[in-house]
């Protein structure tokens, strides 16, 4: 348990399963590399009898099966040879007769591990788990079956929003998100690098809070080295990661990397009309259910601008490497001379100062919750979103994006303003009346009778002066974030 930073909703479950008297069935889902799999090593697997078998990618299901009786004769029949039982229906009968051997008063914990690549085609493997748990494994009040895979939707559709034999059998279910900011410092910490909010900023907008990314960080090397090092030379973890996720998550990964390819060129997020005409595929179908699919990995994130209908719903990359990767690694791959330091060549471009604050923006989103904190939003109540005006053709007046809005139940809105700096950001005249505008803009476009409220969030805080004083009510620094 001292191993494991964050999870606290996720071991609240598990404690739950643990200590509870019936049998238990959980599912866990989450984006490759995110932690699932060392969360259930570290917390499970020293609170009873514990079987684990991990299905192998693009194995057939001799090899799943072979897998299979090896994990088995290792826990439970060390010093003898087991034949690979020829079909899932003998190894789980293998399974439940070892189980019935066990005191009832130990708990029997079986984890199946990547299970969308132990259900190989034809193996009957799924139909042979909804057997064994409706006939036998439910009625063992010690047993806790838990199961796990990256490929989430698979885990969605075929367990957890299951139609057929598995249909609400799922007694609880897992989402494990990557680590937030302030579990990202934590982590760090733990592998005694200790950095500062900023530089801490900086490693999460390239690989997000993957835990498995952050491990490959070394201490005795700076931020910049440790870039450098992971994403631009031959050998980095993330120079060549992106295609080995996508091909290890998706059957049709070239489809998904078209698709999130399409949306990674718009920076705000672009419509689901908008992007069938990009990828050029036809709306509806399986289209839809690749978008699904993006979402459900947690690449993608659909969102449905304030005062629209669910028809108006956009697409926009939430996965911080993919959106790196694209922008900055792919362009590099084979073109880098040996032992150059190209990400220091990158931060000196004006590129990086414009991609930056898009990827600040991502990662206020998803710290909104923190944000609300700083505002001292937590006793109102508040809908979250964002907001855009473009001017129909021909028209004269001035469009705007709002990065986040908060509307309150106090019958007030928050518009919320994100710049990335590395020193604070200063309001000049021009931005001041830049802001003024999309106020107005907003007001006026979405009829809104509500009081108005400007907030700067921003990386170093703000500069105050007479144009900050006219304009901003609130001011939301980095380590609020944290």
């Amino acid at each position: 348990m001292s191993n494991i930073v964050g999870r606290e909703k996720e071991i609240k479950i598990l404690d739950q399963v643990i200590s509870s008297k019936k049998s238990e069935f959980v599912a866990i889902y989450g984006r490759r590399r995110v932690g699932k799999t060392y969360l259930v090593h570290q917390y499970l697997a020293d609170k009873g009898v514990y079987f684990e078998c991990t299905g192998i990618k693009d194995g057939a299901m001799r090899e799943q099966l072979k897998n299979f009786i090896l994990n088995f004769q290792t826990t439970f029949y060390p010093n003898l040879t087991l034949s690979t039982p020829k079909s899932w229906k003998e190894a789980f009968e293998m399974l439940t007769n070892k189980i019935n051997e066990i005191s009832k008063t130990k708990k029997m914990i079986i984890f199946l591990d990547e299970l969308p690549w132990l259900s190989t085609r034809k193996s009957k493997f799924l139909q042979e788990i909804d057997y064994f748990w409706n006939t036998q494994w439910s009625r063992m009040q010690n047993v806790k079956l838990i199961v796990c895979g990256s490929a989430a939707s698979w885990i969605l559709d075929n367990l957890i929003n299951a139609k057929g034999g598995l249909h609400n059998r799922i007694t609880y279910q897992i989402l494990v998100e990557p680590f937030s900011l302030s579990e990202t410092k934590k982590f760090l910490e733990m592998m005694d690098i200790d950095l500062k909010p900023m530089q801490i900023l900086d490693l999460y907008m390239i690989m997000g809070g993957i835990p498995f990314y952050l491990s490959k960080l070394q201490k005795n090397k700076s931020v910049a080295q440790n870039i450098n090092d992971l994403c631009f030379t031959k050998e980095g973890l993330l120079h060549s990661e992106f295609l080995r996720l996508f091909k290890s998550l998706f059957d049709a990964y070239e489809i998904n990397v078209r698709t999130i390819r399409a949306i990674a060129k718009f920076r705000y997020g672009v419509s689901y009309k908008d992007l069938v005409k990009t990828v050029g595929k036809k709306a509806g179908g399986r289209f839809t259910e690749r978008l699904n699919e993006l979402e459900a990995a947690g690449f993608i994130q659909k969102l449905l601008p304030y005062g629209k209908t669910k028809r108006d719903h956009y697409y926009r990359i939430k996965d911080e490497y993919t959106m790196f990767y694209l922008k900055w690694i792919e362009s590099t791959v084979g073109k880098i001379p040996k032992g150059s330091n190209y990400w220091m060549t990158i931060l000196k471009s004006p590129a990086w100062n414009s991609w930056v604050g898009c990827a600040f923006e991502i990662v206020c989103h998803k710290h909104e919750n923190k944000i609300i904190e700083a505002l001292h939003l937590n006793n109102i109540g508040c809908l979250v979103g964002s907001w855009k005006y473009i001017p129909p053709q021909g028209e004269k007046s001035q469009g705007a994006q709002i990065d986040l809005l908060f509307d309150r139940n106090d019958n007030a809105i928050t518009l919320c303003e994100i710049k990335y700096s590395a020193k604070p950001y200063s309001i000049d005249k021009a931005y001041s009346k830049n802001l003024l505008n999309k106020k107005e803009v907003f007001k006026k476009g979405t009829e809104t009778s509500k009081e108005l409220f400007v907030c700067m969030i921003t990386t170093m805080g703000i500069r105050k002066n007479t144009w900050s004083a006219e304009i901003v009510n609130e001011i939301v620094e980095l380590g609020a974030l944290f």
